[in-house]
């Protein structure tokens, strides 16, 4: 459940057309930066999350409810507590996306780790069912508010600069999980400090990150929910029906009368996100990469969420060693150089882009059987490296798919809608297999249903992916054909 934050770590990094909005110190900032700088805003958010992600204690989560420390049964962790924060998270979700770009972004992120703080109070010093409950709603929030996290800089910084800025926040999230993971690891394993030391030292860490947020500059405006200063701009956005080469340019024009928060903005930002829905979808491909990105992401969530009752099942963390942080640090490191060879190798990803979506998920599902069928605990910690390295590789190509033919307000809408109808399926899925009100599967039974879900997603896409090459290949040999006919008859009438 706490791991589902650094899933947003996955985010492309080779988005390229976004939209340039001024901004303007708010009164929540505590230090002065020219409003031209890029690097001041960059630099906070990349130190936020840094130390928002480095969370030693988060990869042993499961050894901390069901040890002595909380004395949490593994069936009430499992059937009970865990399917609490998918049902919070989808209920937040929707209402949260829409705040975020309403309230400018930054009272959002300070309130991220404002509850990131009180996550890990709750986990330091609350006892019983109830609080761990109350755990749940908690970071239920944070998951939410993560949306925050990733739109702030696009508000923030020139188009020019987004590809520089964002690959340094990238850097900075995935290094400081790893980092996080890794020290976790060498706290536990070489240092011997116990699980309560460890979460509160990520206390003190992500407290860090909450000082931080308070630096931050404010956007002047949403995408969505624009000032009453705001002026007219031209933005251009590409329509995935139309050509990558070519874009429609439009005006777009704050609606006169009212503030930030009157009904005529309410409404301009309805137009505004209806527009983007339509352009989003219009096209037939980029509703495949969507319906990948929702099914795969929703069985990511529910495994990454599970993994850690899985370990403790093969081998309880009472009676044995556990190496989940540096396992999660291995994951991250080779799913990240994954996912940065794949944007260096030269592939027609409109034509065998759902090949490899059905491929690699079969991987996927080959490794997740590993995971819960094995009853050797290093040929499931191979499984799940296995796992989150295809899944962020696939996610990767993905989102890049996706956002090379959207504007920023496009893809930002498409990554909250895809987010959300992976967070419906998962809770659909919570809800049938794991609620203990329903069929209360055990962990092992759960991870065979998890498994045969990736190969059903590896089917359709491979089914999929070679109806669409074949369809290429077969327009291919007509286009050569019909040259061919036409160089033919152009010859015999010389000839003639």
């Amino acid at each position: 459940m706490l791991g589902n934050f650094q899933q947003r770590n996955l985010q492309d990094w080779e988005l390229d057309r976004l939209v340039d909005f001024p901004t303007t110190e708010g009164p929540m900032s505590c230090c002065k930066e020219p409003r031209s700088s890029w690097v001041f805003p960059t630099a906070m958010l990349s130190l936020y999350g840094f130390f928002a992600n480095c969370r030693p204690a988060e990869p042993f989560l499961t050894p901390y409810l069901v040890g002595p420390y909380k004395n949490i049964s593994e069936e009430q962790v499992t059937n009970y507590l865990f399917p609490i924060w998918t049902y919070s998270y989808l209920a937040l979700l929707l209402p949260v996306f829409l705040l975020t770009d309403l309230l400018r972004y930054k009272v959002v992120i300070v309130a991220q780790g404002l509850f990131l703080v009180n996550n890990y109070i709750l986990l330091c010093f609350a006892q019983g069912l109830t609080a761990m409950t109350v755990l749940q709603v908690n970071f239920a929030i944070v998951t939410s508010t993560e949306v925050a996290y990733f739109s702030y800089i696009y508000s923030i910084i020139s188009v020019r600069l987004y590809q520089r800025a964002t690959g340094y926040l990238r850097s900075a999230m995935l290094t400081g999980y790893t980092f996080g993971s890794f020290l976790g690891q060498v706290l536990v394993s070489v240092a011997g400090v116990s699980y309560f030391c460890v979460n509160a030292i990520t206390l003190g860490i992500v407290s860090v990150a909450f000082v931080v947020s308070f630096c931050l500059p404010t956007p002047h405006r949403g995408m969505f929910f624009r000032g009453e200063t705001e002026v007219p701009t031209t933005q251009e956005h590409h329509s995935a029906a139309e050509e990558n080469t070519e874009g429609a340019e439009e005006e777009s024009t704050q609606v006169a009368g009212g503030g930030w928060c009157s009904w005529n903005t309410i409404a301009h930002a309805g137009h505004l996100l209806w527009r983007s829905f339509l352009q989003s979808y219009s096209s037939k491909q980029l509703v495949y990469w969507s319906l990948w990105w929702a099914l795969a992401t929703a069985g990511y969530f529910q495994i990454f969420n599970y993994v850690q009752l899985m370990w403790n099942h093969i081998e309880p963390s009472g009676s044995s060693s556990v190496y989940n942080g540096g396992v999660e640090a291995i994951a991250t490191l080779l799913g990240a150089g994954a996912a940065f060879t794949i944007g260096h190798v030269k592939v027609t990803w409109e034509v065998w882009g759902e090949v490899a979506l059905g491929m690699f998920s079969a991987v996927a599902a080959a490794a997740v059987f590993l995971i819960g069928l094995t009853s050797s605990i290093w040929a499931s910690y191979a499984g799940y490296i296995i796992f989150k390295a295809s899944y962020m590789l696939l996610i990767t190509i993905t989102m890049f798919q996706i956002a090379e033919n959207l504007s920023m307000q496009c893809y930002a809408l498409t990554f909250g809608i895809n987010n959300f109808t992976a967070v419906l399926l998962q809770t659909t899925v919570t809800a049938i297999v794991v609620d203990e009100h329903v069929l209360g599967m055990d962990i092992v039974s759960q991870f065979v249903i998890y498994g045969t879900y990736y190969a059903a997603i590896s089917l359709l896409f491979m089914i999929r992916g070679t109806y669409t090459a074949c369809q290429h290949y077969c327009r291919l040999r007509l286009d050569r054909e019909s040259r061919e006919d036409t160089k033919t008859e152009a010859i015999s009438s010389y000839k003639f």
